[in-house]
């Protein structure tokens, strides 16, 4: 072996061990910030309580928390391109873990929307877009999962938490709950988030084969100009809606369908279905995201959508049956947190790395919309039907409809897009 083979060589496995390493690191960070949406559900029967108002209007405060991790996110991008990944995402932490600190003293609506909703949306959403951006930078081979292991550290963090917040509402209430673990969850975060850093230049980059580009870099200005984007956006839209809906009102049509007060293997059915879900909804990302890296983004998001779609469809039938509704739970979540890995690096693939922090925040801004349409429009659509029927029907006609636009449209529009973009080789 001749030296500049051996240098080549040496390079490769210095680039893979360090990429690895990123990725753990933002594994946790993604950990870390997960619990304030995804064991929400468990908050709001204390906090209607505590507050003497209704459901709708608690929900109010998951839709602030998710408009504002998404609604800001394209300047959250900026801001991590500006100032550096360590610094934001460390605040981004601390901002997350402060914000259920302030929210365990809130006394009145308007303390619990600017503590969890807007403190804990702002945090939240810095680091999810700045890891979610680091990674497909680092990852430009393997996009679909990388993203999606990152992302399943977003839907899986909040399983080890699940039943020990859970135990201590219970035993402690919630006040005490909500201050020890943002304590415990912000310091973990902040911790991890000195061991980031970005990946080498783009001219160091392409001395490894599985590291150069073959689209142009497209700035956010030219990207919102495109119907590409939009119709990801579409897309991305109504999948949040479905599975925001189910992640913001599960213990609520939980607790209609009576699953609230019954056994599943020995353990409360409410909290078991929720860390099943959990586990699903971390380990959807990275497996559909390295489907799509081999067998192409679009087709797996059309599978991964209308699974999802009739997964909600039998779950809603046999919804009175408590080992299903655990079970089917945790397959509703299967199809639906692949999002998280798709959209992102179909969005990098089509428009390139170099802005991909930014471009994804104006993607994930989606998320947001989701939220509205699955937290207080869902809430009021069942207040008024009494019925969570009409409520899963919008939620299942919203796959349906992003399964067959992947398919017989974005496979297309995006096709022609990179045919015209190319980098010539």
């Amino acid at each position: 072996m001749n030296r500049e083979q051996y240098l080549i060589e040496s390079a490769q496995v210095k680039s893979l061990s360090a990429r690895g390493y990123q990725l753990a690191i933002g594994v946790i960070c993604m950990m870390a910030i997960s619990s304030p949406q995804y064991v929400w559900t468990l908050f709001t029967a204390p906090l209607t309580a505590k507050l003497g108002v209704s459901l709708a209007q608690v929900q109010i405060t998951f839709s602030l928390l998710i408009i504002l991790q998404t609604f800001f996110s394209p300047v959250q991008g900026y801001l991590v391109d500006r100032f550096g990944i360590r610094s934001l995402v460390g605040v981004g932490c601390a901002l997350s873990g402060l914000s259920w600190v302030l929210a365990s003293q809130a006394s009145s609506l308007s303390m619990l929307y600017l503590s969890y909703g807007v403190v804990g949306g702002l945090g939240t959403g810095i680091v999810y877009v700045g890891i979610v951006g680091l990674m497909v930078r680092w990852f430009p081979d393997r996009r679909g999962l990388a993203a999606g292991a990152v992302a399943a550290g977003y839907g899986m963090g909040a399983m080890i938490t699940t039943f020990p917040i859970s135990n201590s509402l219970q035993n402690v209430g919630m006040e005490t709950t909500m201050l020890t673990f943002g304590l415990a969850l912000g310091i973990v975060g902040l911790v991890a988030s000195r061991f980031l850093r970005q990946p080498p230049t783009s001219q160091s980059m392409d001395s490894l084969p599985e590291m150069k580009q073959t689209v142009v870099d497209v700035p956010p200005r030219k990207v919102l100009k495109t119907p590409v984007f939009w119709l990801m956006f579409a897309m991305f839209t109504m999948m949040s809606t479905s599975g925001l809906m189910v992640t913001s009102q599960m213990a609520s049509f939980a607790k209609d369908f009576g699953m609230t007060t019954v056994m599943v293997m020995g353990m409360a059915a409410l909290p078991l279905a929720l860390t099943i879900d959990r586990v699903c909804n971390g380990l959807t990302r990275p497996l559909f995201g390295w489907i799509s890296d081999r067998y192409g983004r679009e087709n797996t998001m059309a599978f991964a959508f209308l699974f999802e779609g009739i997964a909600m469809t039998l779950w809603l039938l046999t919804s009175d049956n408590p080992v299903l509704f655990v079970l089917l739970s945790g397959v509703v979540f299967l199809g639906w947190g692949e999002i998280f890995s798709l959209f992102p690096s179909t969005l990098t693939d089509t428009f390139g790395t170099r802005h991909a922090t930014t471009n994804y925040g104006f993607l994930y801004m989606a998320q947001g919309i989701g939220s509205i349409f699955g937290g207080p429009v869902a809430a009021l659509l069942h207040q008024s039907t009494d019925s969570w029927y009409p409520v899963f029907a919008v939620a299942i006609s919203f796959d349906i409809i992003t399964a067959l636009l992947a398919f017989f449209v974005l496979k297309r529009m995006r096709a022609n897009w990179i045919a015209k973009h190319s980098l010539k080789s």
